[in-house]
């Protein structure tokens, strides 16, 4: 299972815009929360997280008591909580997963150690194996103030050290006296517990300043340069469009005297082979003349060779004729009478006649 979303409890802005670039970085969808009482409201109120990142020392709830409080909670208890704290050392481990705690986070935080604690986490998910936490008593609890505190019976009770003893007094062997290093001791704890505190307070207001102050003075720095690149954008374009206004020109010189040269070579070239030279008129001329005196010679003797053809075809069309006439007379002869042998003869040469005639005109 991959983790995808997680909630980001820190007071301090630092803190958390730090560790949600690391979790960003690892595509993860990051909400964040100020406090551990805005934390338990964004719970209430929004889908709950795959994993939740809960700092140790918080004012108001600390993390501790906000990680009983998710994990007493039915609809939240199953929610993976990491704690985010300062402290390394195997007893407070050993106790931040008795009250519920999945895994500790050393601050500041490492790409290194995230990865490995989200991959464990994702695995955990994936095969159900993710421990079983078990809330013991606010008795088998403490907090880091509760180390200094001097060591005490569970059923003590503080009395000064003289005075009349009542009957209403407890029992001897549960009094312990208060004494001047007693007091001394819880004093001295009040004081520590209250300055750590403070100096939380004050360190997470620095940090927090510091990095509005930072956050505005990337800011500025970024509009800065912005504006001082497209100034600088702007003079470029303007000196190399100046650059090409002055190249264009220069192009476009050249390329019109290049065209006038072109277009003048063209105009001598056509003034020189402008119409036909007397020469060339003259030799076209005996052109001519060669082409007409060979049509005429060639006119003639084909006329005469179709005369002679002519001459040659009626005469074997006559003697053709004349030949089927004698025959054809010698077959009748002897059974024809006189007149028709006279009168297919005239025939004949009426024939041969009208032929004659008739190729002489069309050859005349």
């Amino acid at each position: 299972m991959t983790i995808k979303n997680a909630l980001l409890v820190d007071d301090s802005k630092v803190a958390r815009f730090a560790l949600s670039k690391l979790l960003e970085g690892r595509d993860m969808e990051v909400n964040m929360a100020g406090s551990a009482e805005e934390a338990l409201d964004f719970l209430r109120s929004h889908q709950r997280p795959d994993v939740i990142f809960m700092d140790h020392l918080m004012p108001g709830m600390n993390g501790v008591e906000a990680t009983k409080a998710i994990k007493g909670n039915p609809e939240t208890a199953g929610i993976p909580i990491i704690m985010c704290t300062s402290r390394k050392s195997p007893s407070f481990v050993e106790e931040a997963r008795n009250f519920g705690v999945y895994n500790i986070l050393t601050k500041p935080a490492h790409t290194e150690k995230l990865n490995l604690v989200l991959d464990q986490l994702a695995t955990d998910v994936s095969t159900g194996t993710l421990p079983v936490e078990a809330l013991n008593d606010a008795s088998h609890t403490h907090d880091e103030e509760a180390e200094d505190r001097p060591a005490l019976p569970d059923n003590a009770v503080l009395a000064p050290t003289s005075g009349s003893a009542t009957d209403s007094q407890p029992d001897s062997s549960q009094v312990v006296p208060l004494t001047a290093e007693l007091i001394e001791q819880i004093a001295r704890s009040a004081v520590k517990t209250h300055i750590n505190n403070r100096l939380h307070e004050l360190l997470s207001s620095l940090f927090d300043e510091q990095f509005d102050h930072l956050k505005r003075a990337l800011d500025e720095a970024g509009k800065k340069q912005a504006t001082a690149l497209e100034e600088r954008m702007e003079q470029i374009a303007t000196l190399v469009s100046e650059s090409t206004i002055g190249l264009r020109d220069d192009v476009a010189a050249e390329v019109n005297l290049h065209l006038v040269r072109e277009l003048t070579d063209i105009r001598k070239e056509l003034a020189r082979q402008k119409g036909f030279t007397s020469e060339q008129m003259t030799e076209l001329q005996d052109h001519i003349t060669s082409v007409q005196t060979i049509d005429t010679e060639f006119w003639q003797t084909l006329q005469a060779e179709a005369v002679q053809q002519a001459h040659d075809i009626s005469r074997e069309a006559a003697e053709e004729i004349a030949q089927r006439t004698i025959e054809l007379y010698v077959a009748r002869q002897r059974a024809a009478s006189t007149r028709a042998y006279s009168l297919a003869l005239a025939v004949s040469l009426g024939v041969f006649a009208a032929g004659i005639a008739w190729l002489s005109g069309v050859f005349a």
